[in-house]
């Protein structure tokens, strides 16, 4: 039986109208940008002829593959938005984004993600905070594979070009501030310890914030674990304290669990009770009362991160940009902070 023969991108070029120079730009993922309409008919061309581009070869032939790891914790909620949003950043940078979970520090997942990852040969790697340890992360870059991190603080510099971090800290010090203005007598940070990283720089900021604006105010932190009885926790909250009682919420869906057991209790929200949470999830916006919350630029940290990347593909200096590059939050008040 005959090989069937294989479709060249001299026939793509043909059937989509192009030149050759195009179509390999458009299929290798090259450093030319094409625009989005000559990217389709390329692609609509490809697929309709059945053409299948040897990524191995090209990648070795120019010692290039313009594919980047990314690596998360999970692919729910905030990674998984992430994600889509530094696909879309490396797709208009001329490269393929591959994704991988460590599926929670799952030692046999993160071992074959490194296994994939150092075959793969990728151009560099954007790893999350939480998705690897510093070991396994350094054993893909010592291979050259530089890495930028996302929500990497005090990284090893001998690991990682740098990191892009949400300003967790100084959104849940502002929270602070705004509670103590809106008239709370008594604050409290509703954490997630589980979070490591993430959570410690909440509570530093936390911890920032009552020491700043509101020393006289009595404040506590709280850990959110799945056996914690929120409405004996309210309760006693409300008991214990002059309301208004302000909460800072590890996120929205900590948020989300403090405000169904307030409505329960039937709580005034926000007379007797104040609630702020982070990430303006879906969540937040829709639930009864709306929750406040600190709203992610997604794009701009996917576009950032990326973007170190590509300086050190093209071995520029970043000259006068931290190597930690923190992205500040917007606030987006609603009912659970507000009349």
């Amino acid at each position: 039986m005959s090989k069937p023969k294989q479709v060249t991108i001299v026939e793509v070029a043909a059937a989509a109208g192009v030149s050759i120079a195009t179509v390999s730009n458009v299929l290798n993922r090259g450093g030319i940008r094409s625009s989005k309409e000559t990217i389709r008919k390329v692609e609509l061309a490809a697929e309709q002829l059945g053409y299948r581009r040897n990524t191995m070869a090209a990648g070795l032939s120019r010692s290039k593959t313009y594919e980047i790891g990314l690596i998360l914790p999970g692919l729910t909620n905030y990674y998984g938005e992430l994600a889509e949003h530094l696909q879309i950043e490396a797709h208009n940078a001329g490269y393929h984004l591959s994704v991988f979970s460590s599926g929670g520090f799952d030692p046999d997942i993160e071992r074959r993600n490194l296994e994939v990852l150092l075959q793969r040969r990728v151009d560099g790697l954007i790893c999350h905070g939480l998705a690897m340890g510093f070991e396994s992360t350094r054993s893909i870059v010592n291979s050259g594979t530089p890495l930028v991190l996302i929500n990497g603080w005090d990284w090893p510099e001998d690991i990682a070009l740098g990191a892009v971090n949400l300003g967790f800290a100084e959104a849940c010090k502002q929270s602070t501030k705004l509670l103590v203005e809106r008239g709370c007598g008594a604050l409290c940070y509703v954490g997630s310890k589980g979070s490591k990283v993430i959570d410690e720089q909440r509570r530093m900021g936390f911890n920032a914030g009552t020491q700043e604006y509101a020393s006289d105010v009595i404040h506590e932190i709280v850990d959110t674990v799945k056996d914690l009885d929120i409405e004996a926790f309210l309760k006693s909250l409300l008991q214990r304290h002059v309301a208004p009682v302000g909460i800072i919420a590890f996120d929205d869906h900590v948020a989300l669990r403090i405000l169904s057991a307030a409505n329960k209790l039937r709580i005034d929200i926000p007379t007797q009770l104040q609630i702020i949470g982070i990430n303006n999830d879906y969540i937040a916006k829709h639930s009864y009362p709306g929750i406040s919350s600190w709203d992610i630029p997604y794009s701009y940290q996917a576009q950032t991160a990326i973007n170190k990347l590509l300086h050190k593909f093209g071995n520029k200096a970043e000259s006068g940009e931290e190597r930690e590059i923190e992205v500040p939050l917007t606030f987006i008040e609603r009912e659970s902070t507000k009349s």
